[in-house]
């Protein structure tokens, strides 16, 4: 059994189970009747991450932010995939699910690629789309090779093996966590992935993306693809994973782009969630 969920105040929880094949744990804040707002958090987080930023949002939105499958609370999908397309449909079925017919999206780190894929697969569905210390897939691909070694770190995680076992394990998570977000957030994060089902679930969805969609991204998978709402990119300059010379390659492809440099390291709405709830309130109203 997953450990007890983290309290916030204000925030109540519910399960969903969509057509996807997956149940959502769904954490919610502020008025249910006010302008909805998607929170997806990444890896290897869960909706807790948002605990510092939902607060200021709920004042004028309806803040619902999901555990992606297979993390946090959420369920395991049936068909057992962690494709990132996949992700972008459990998105898509939640707001079905939740009678949402359109929403602003925030997402961080694999929340934000998701993000990005539904606004691909379902613009109607999104108002404003605003991500957070995460490169886009139309990142210029040769940027990307060049590059490819700052993502070494994915590897053993990707490993079928070694990647649960390393998770479970906890201890490099944890030293690795305690120097980025600080060792009471490290402890959270690390304590569910013990569990033998979410940890293979954050292998697999590496492996995934390494087998499956990298491949397929550097051959163009989405190059022709056009984002129809307007989107901010909320980067960090300390992000030692991505480089901001990989960013360019939206140009031309939204309505309307707002790329922001700031200072701090990957987990922004961790280390800085004012910042972030600021940049949010002005990008989504």
């Amino acid at each position: 059994m997953p450990m007890p969920l983290p309290s916030v105040n204000g925030v109540r929880h519910a399960d969903v189970e969509l057509p996807t094949g997956v149940r959502l744990h769904v954490a919610e804040a502020g008025d249910a009747g006010a302008p909805p707002l998607l929170l997806v958090h990444g890896w290897p987080e869960h909706w807790w991450a948002w605990r510092d930023v939902i607060p200021a949002l709920a004042q004028r939105h309806r803040v619902i932010a999901p555990d992606l499958r297979g993390f946090g609370w959420s369920g395991q999908p049936a068909d057992g995939d962690f494709a990132k397309e996949r992700l972008a449909d459990d998105m898509i079925a939640l707001l079905d699910a939740l009678g949402v017919a359109r929403a602003g999206y925030l997402g961080h780190d694999w929340g934000a690629w998701t993000g990005y894929l539904v606004a691909v697969r379902a613009p109607e569905r999104l108002t404003r789309l605003m991500t957070v210390a995460m490169l886009h897939p139309w990142a210029a691909r040769l940027a990307t090779v060049r590059n490819a070694w700052r993502a070494a770190y994915q590897l053993p995680v990707a490993a079928p093996v070694l990647g649960p076992a390393v998770l479970r394990d906890g201890r490099v998570l944890r030293a690795v966590l305690t120097r980025l977000i600080g060792p009471g957030p490290a402890e959270v994060y690390a304590e569910v992935l013990r569990e033998p089902e979410r940890a293979a679930a954050s292998s697999a969805l590496y492996r995934t993306f390494q087998l499956r969609e990298l491949p397929a991204i550097l051959a163009g998978r989405y190059a022709g693809a056009r984002l129809e709402v307007p989107v901010k990119l909320l980067f960090p300059c300390g992000d030692g994973a991505q480089r901001t010379s990989q960013l360019p390659g939206l140009e031309g492809r939204v309505p309307e782009l707002d790329v922001e440099l700031v200072d701090g390291n990957h987990f922004l709405p961790e280390r800085r969630p004012e910042l972030v709830a600021e940049r949010a309130l002005a990008w989504f109203g």
